[in-house]
């Protein structure tokens, strides 16, 4: 059975565990999935990796779901495999769970689902199993999807927020703000015209080049929700430490920083989704550089501070003019719905 045979829209039948339940899970799931250990039964069964694994799991809601750069198909297969790509871990095994609002249109759906497919063959991750609910129409905005990833940690990572010793330098892997710059444009009317394209990719390839040339990094964070600003926050409560940056050695694109000037917004409290927030010691950062400039979606990566033992919890910026100031702390609702 093809698409085409089961309508126009997904209506509450497609949930309802019956004959329409599994024609749309053959026609649109199982099509893209489909994979040695994607199971039709209760529960996949899987080879367990030897060593540690690493585990997580995500909900993702975005609106609008389809973006210039993606859809929340693909961003929901780069969130997971990013998270596990963090701790040091190759993405072995996923499972996904939707929850689609009656009358969703089933071609959306569908090229969701082979976003996923594409992302995942790229990740090298292996959908193995997941739940389908359609609820009624205003219950849930279009559709929502949640994953769960499992992947196997390399021997010898040991990556954590915990881990940043002052001393160490503050990597980005790329120019930032782009997703959450991308996805405000799209929902909301601010009569501005930029051509602004998500940094939505999935990681893994990017942090296991990253490993092969040097496992002595500290801290490995991807700047989702909250950005970069909230991500530093984030690891100085978590290692009691201060972190100084400067503002001219953050990348953002030219269009980005416009659109944040006119709107007086701060690019490193915007979203990304395809950036990561590196810490290791200095003596390692050409390496690491090296690396990620020659990977695809980190070209432009570059140091834009370091640990210190001052200001312990505090993110001390250098501003353009050369004068310092405390970063604040981003707090209150950031964006809706940007993940």
């Amino acid at each position: 059975m093809n698409i085409e045979n089961l309508g126009k829209t997904v209506t509450l039948a497609h949930g309802a565990g019956g004959r329409q339940t599994s024609e749309l899970i053959d026609s649109v799931f199982k099509a893209h999935f489909t994979n040695p250990y994607f199971t039709a039964d209760d529960a996949a069964v899987l080879e367990a990796p030897k060593g540690r694994i690493a585990m997580t799991t995500d909900g993702f809601i975005v609106s609008p779901q389809f973006f210039p750069g993606g859809n929340i198909g693909k961003l929901s297969i780069c969130g997971t495999v990013n998270d596990l790509a963090c701790m040091g871990a190759e993405p072995l095994y996923l499972s996904c769970a939707f929850v689609i609002e009656e009358g969703f249109p089933m071609d959306k759906l569908e090229e969701i689902a082979s976003a996923m497919e594409l992302t995942a063959k790229e990740a090298g991750v292996k959908i193995v199993s997941g739940d389908t609910k359609v609820a009624g129409r205003g219950q849930v905005d279009g559709v929502f999807i949640t994953t769960t990833g499992v992947g196997r940690i390399l021997e010898g990572v040991n990556t954590s927020g915990a881990l940043a010793k002052p001393g160490d330098v503050v990597i980005v892997s790329g120019d930032v703000g782009r997703h959450g710059c991308t996805i405000m444009l799209q929902r909301e009317d601010f009569g501005i015209e930029a051509d602004v394209t998500s940094d939505c990719a999935p990681l893994w390839n990017t942090v296991k080049a990253m490993l092969e040339v040097s496992k002595d990094i500290h801290v490995i964070r991807d700047a989702t929700r909250g950005g970069v600003g909230t991500v530093l926050y984030e690891i100085t409560g978590q290692s009691n430490v201060g972190i100084h940056i400067k503002a001219t050695d953050i990348p953002v694109d030219p269009k980005v920083k416009g659109v944040c000037g006119m709107l007086g917004l701060e690019p490193l409290y915007l979203a990304c989704e395809g950036r990561l927030v590196i810490i290791a010691p200095e003596s390692e950062s050409e390496k690491i550089l090296g690396v990620l400039r020659s990977m695809p979606y980190s070209g432009n990566a570059a140091v834009i501070g370091r640990v210190t033992e001052d200001h312990p919890g505090r993110v001390i910026m250098e501003t353009e003019i050369g004068s310092e100031t405390i970063l604040s702390q981003p707090g209150g609702e950031l964006l809706p719905r940007i993940c």
